[in-house]
């Protein structure tokens, strides 16, 4: 019994690999389990024709229904007695051998049912990839819902993607430069501009009067040779005073005498006053720096307004460019379609023209050919 239900479920193995078997797809390499699960369902039905139709030979290598040679034949004629005993020896031995078969067959079937398993698997997986990319493309705009997605479409909306792609690139490439090109022009605007204000501020240095007044004295060769010779002198009169008071401050005095006391009062009080003097100059110097920021901040304001307005210009000059290349792109459209039309219109002239002169020529052969008749129509008249 057990070698029956081995038997009947190899069977229903075979029938079920043989109903799901289908044509694997071109790329996937064919399946070795589907393989070797047909050769076990072979092999089961083998076995099972020994067993219940055929008869078992000494080496189990040949089938019931099968030829033998005339070697077997001359040895069974020869000998009588001894195929009975072969026989004898092939049914001791052949429950031993059915059975090791049957175990190693089982163990071929749950092989084939795992790798049968396996392969159900794969294929519900490549189904639902295969499923996921028909979905994907079927939700795509460019296939309308009534086609199916075949792989020219799909080809070609690919292509059409890879070449919007190339022209974006350009256009992108085109703006970088244009970009750039700005760039470069805004730098020479701020160099314009920073040379314009130093000399602005250069003029108006030159305009202050005493500056320009002391500028045409100097400029003068006599006053300025007269300027510098005094200048001079006084250098050389102002040496000879402080040698002279060193030589009277180093003769007279002395910290007891009384002007010696008088002097270091006036020390103090000039040491003093020099104090207050820099304390006045220290706060001059910040009130003077503090002006200075503050006139520093008013260009910097002016400046970044300044900035700000050739931002925006610069904006404005970007979203021109921009609409005048979607006009460009519209125009080249338009373009193309009139040419084709004119393509059109021309081909069509072109035709009507031929069929105009077949026609011309089909009337004139025919006038002629009547011409023809009423001269001979004439001449038998006369």
């Amino acid at each position: 019994m057990g070698f029956m239900d081995s038997y009947f479920d190899g069977l229903q193995v075979h029938e079920r690999i043989e109903r799901d078997k289908s044509p694997a797809p071109a790329s996937r390499p064919p399946n070795r389990n589907l393989s070797k699960c047909n050769a076990s369902a072979k092999e089961i039905e083998y076995l099972a024709e020994d067993d219940f139709g055929g008869d078992y030979s000494g080496t189990h290598g040949r089938r019931a229904g099968s030829k033998r040679s005339f070697g077997d034949l001359e040895d069974d004629e020869d000998d009588i007695f001894g195929s009975k005993k072969g026989n004898t020896k092939a049914e001791e031995t052949a429950p031993g051998v059915a059975t090791g078969m049957i175990l190693s067959l089982r163990e071929s079937l749950q092989n084939c049912k795992d790798a049968l398993a396996t392969c159900q698997a794969e294929l519900e997986a490549a189904k639902s990839e295969i499923q996921k990319w028909h979905s994907a493309f079927q939700n795509e705009p460019v296939i309308t819902a009534s086609t199916s997605p075949e792989p020219g479409l799909v080809i070609s909306y690919l292509q059409t993607l890879k070449s919007s792609e190339e022209s974006l690139k350009e256009q992108l490439e085109k703006a970088k430069k244009k970009e750039a090109a700005f760039i470069v022009t805004f730098a020479k605007r701020e160099q314009e501009i920073a040379e314009l204000k130093s000399a602005v501020r250069d003029l108006k240095v030159q305009l202050k009067p005493p500056s320009m007044q002391a500028r045409r004295l100097l400029l003068d060769p006599a006053i300025h040779e007269e300027f510098t010779r005094l200048k001079n002198l006084v250098e050389e009169k102002e040496k000879k005073v402080k040698e002279l008071q060193d030589n009277v401050a180093a003769v007279n005095f002395t910290p007891q005498s009384k002007m010696g006391k008088m002097l270091m009062a006036k020390c103090r009080t000039l040491q003093e006053e020099n104090e207050e003097i820099g304390t006045l100059a220290s706060e001059g110097k910040i009130h003077e720096l503090a002006m200075k920021l503050a006139l520093q901040k008013s260009q910097n304001a002016e400046l970044r307004n300044q900035f700000e307005g050739l931002h925006r210009h610069m904006e404005g000059l970007t979203d021109d460019v921009e609409k005048s290349n979607e006009m460009v792109l519209t125009l080249q459209q338009r373009l193309e379609e009139k040419d084709s039309e004119i393509k059109r219109l021309k081909d069509e002239l072109h035709q009507k023209a031929q069929m105009e002169k077949v026609e011309d020529d089909s009337a004139g052969d025919k006038k002629v050919v009547t011409d023809e008749v009423n001269s001979g129509e004439a001449e038998c008249c006369v």
